[in-house]
Formats: structure tokens, sequence, C-alpha cells
């Protein structure tokens, strides 16, 4: 029996220079929500002034393939282009493990725990 999954990464930014811009990511980081994802981490650098960094909230997402990685490293590469630094909080343990395998952890600062 397979169970869908419903839950969609979703995007929260401030409004105003100062405050976090955070993407905040609830399920899996895969082929099949890899469209949202791109869509979030995209809206997150759009709206964020120059030189803000994006902090990507990953408390409540515990798995990411091979294209929920190659949408983070899109948004890094984009985000280097823009002035913008893409952090990952609290990333699960596969996805760290993911980051070894793949030699992508130095790529991103990462957070042991979503600040504030």
């Amino acid at each position: 029996m397979a169970v869908e999954d419903t839950r969609r990464p979703e995007h929260e930014a401030g409004t105003a220079h100062g405050h976090p811009y955070v993407v905040r990511v609830t399920g899996d980081m895969d082929v099949e929500h890899v469209a949202e994802l791109r869509a979030a981490l995209a809206a997150a650098l759009d709206e964020a002034p120059d030189g803000a960094e994006i902090t990507v909230d990953l408390r409540n997402s515990s798995f990411c393939d091979s294209a929920g990685l190659n949408a983070l490293l899109e948004a890094r590469r984009r985000g280097e282009e823009s002035g913008h630094v893409i952090r990952l909080a609290a990333p699960s343990h596969q996805l760290l493990r993911l980051l070894d395998y793949t030699g992508t952890t130095g790529r991103f600062p990462l957070d042991p725990a979503v600040p504030g």
C-alpha cells in the first residue's frame, strides 16, 4: 500500500530588509516535489535584497534525492550570481550523507539548527 505524501515545500520570506529570508521545507525533496522546491527557492532569491542570506529550513524534511540536491545547487549558483548565500539549517543525516557522497558538503554553510 502506498501513501501519498501531501506535504510540499513552503516559501516564507521576510518583506523588509533585515528580516530573515527562509524557505521552509516539509516532506521530501525529491523528483515528485522538485518543481515546488525550485519555485520556492527562486521566489526567495527574487525577493531578498542584494546580499541577504537565505536559510533553507530543513528540520521537517528527512529525505533528499538527486533532483532535490540539484535544485539546492542551482539555487546556490544563482545566489552567488546575485550576492546571496544559501544556508542549510537542520539538515537530516541522510542529506548530510548525500552531500558527503557527492563532494558538495563545502558548497553550503550548514547550521545544526534553524537560527532564531
